[in-house]
């Protein structure tokens, strides 16, 4: 191709990234948006195949619904008139690969390994969210930028979770190191397969090694079955057992022993670079259950023993409640002083008013009448009723 021609009407094709075993990459120049993208060839030789061919257009269709910080977003896809190719245009990460870190470094450190892994949770939960499962992760297809940012690229063998199978039944897609023992057994792959697939890279980032070392698929499907892989911890001193625990469960062969979801497996992962191993599948809720069926029972022992007599004969008849006798006494003690005392006050009161009222009658009579005129008085003596009874009439006469 002459640096004039355009691919599919619009990139400038430069330098090639990286070869599959389905496609090449090549490093594109956009003429129209003018920026740099990967374009994605599909093979020469499997152009002529349909299944090829369809899975291809199958991964633009699902990755371009991805839109995530932690996977490569998907710009265009078509075909070129001139060549008859299927190709992708996708976005260029510029950068180093997990496979050309391990290359240059040999291992990476136990921090870089999490916060790759967990970049790469982020993406794969995004994803499975979407129905979308990767089918083939590897340290190759995990990018990393010049500023820490991890992305997922490559769904080339992706398929969407709610449509049907394009792959022959029993087929084996995907890199075989990296394939979880259902996709060896040709079983359909799901979310559990990518978190396997996840397991494995973090165990060769951190050690230097592949879990498993095969040299075919079915000895490779054996070793899986056999038993655990070695221990991290055990290769790499400076690995937190814990850390090397929350890797090794994610290699468990049964889907149902790994994590529930990407995000678990990323927090048992930050958790075991702290030092915190992760719980046993299905160990959260038994314990939670526990827990809760513990304090029950003792809430309700606490409460039996505190409860008030009338608490615990709640079924029974309430019985009369009746007061001491000693304390009938000391009322009725405390009540007959003040009763006597406010009588005499009354009493009291009810004369100074007479008195008054008497006072003031006379000295009003005195003065209407003069100081010579005498009032008509009477002479009082006998009991308290007869002087009362010559006292209004004394108050009669002098008031006619």
């Amino acid at each position: 191709m002459t640096t004039e021609a355009l691919f599919a009407g619009r990139y400038r094709l430069e330098r090639r990234l990286g070869v599959g075993g389905m496609s090449t990459v090549q490093l594109g120049f956009d003429t129209r948006l003018e920026r740099y993208v990967a374009v994605k060839l599909l093979a020469e030789h499997l152009a002529a195949d349909d299944g090829f061919v369809a899975r291809f257009r199958r991964e633009a269709l699902a990755a371009a619904r991805l839109v995530h910080p932690n996977v490569v977003q998907v710009y265009d896809f078509g075909t070129d008139e001139e060549s008859e190719r299927q190709f992708i245009a996708m976005e260029y990460v510029e950068g180093s690969s997990g496979a050309e870190l391990l290359r240059e470094q040999g291992r990476l450190s136990p921090t870089d390994v999490v916060d790759i892994c967990a970049q790469a949770c982020r993406g794969l939960d995004y994803a499975h969210r979407n129905g979308v499962v990767h089918r083939d992760i590897k340290p190759g297809n995990l990018l990393r930028n010049p500023d820490g940012i991890v992305k997922i690229a490559d769904f080339g063998i992706a398929k969407a979770a709610d449509d049907s199978d394009i792959t022959r039944v029993g087929s084996v897609i995907g890199t075989a190191a990296y394939l979880s023992p259902e996709q060896a057994r040709g079983d359909a792959a799901g979310p559990p397969s990518d978190l396997y697939a996840l397991g494995v890279v973090a165990y060769q980032l951190v050690s230097g090694r592949l879990p498993y070392q095969g040299t075919s698929l079915t000895d490779l499907a054996r070793q899986q079955e056999t038993g655990p892989p070695t221990d991290v911890h055990a290769l790499v001193t400076d690995v937190p057992p814990a850390l090397s625990e929350a890797i090794r469960r994610a290699l468990a062969p049964d889907p149902a022993r790994r994590y529930a979801s990407a995000p678990e497996f990323e927090r048992a992962l930050r958790d075991g670079l702290r030092g915190v191993a992760p719980h046993a599948a299905g160990e959260d809720a038994t314990a939670a259950l526990g827990a809760t069926t513990a304090g029950t029972r003792v809430l309700r022992e606490t409460t039996a023993t505190r409860a008030l007599p009338s608490q615990r004969r709640a079924n029974a008849d309430p019985e009369p409640y009746e007061e001491p006798a000693s304390g009938r006494r000391t009322a009725a003690r405390a009540t007959a002083p003040t009763r006597e005392r406010r009588g005499r006050g009354r009493l009291i009161v009810t004369l100074l008013l007479l008195a008054l009222i008497l006072a003031a009658l006379v000295g009003g009579y005195l003065y209407l009448q003069g100081v010579s005129n005498e009032p008509k008085l009477g002479t009082y003596d006998g009991t308290t009723q007869q002087t009362l009874d010559e006292l209004r009439s004394t108050i009669r006469d002098n008031t006619r």
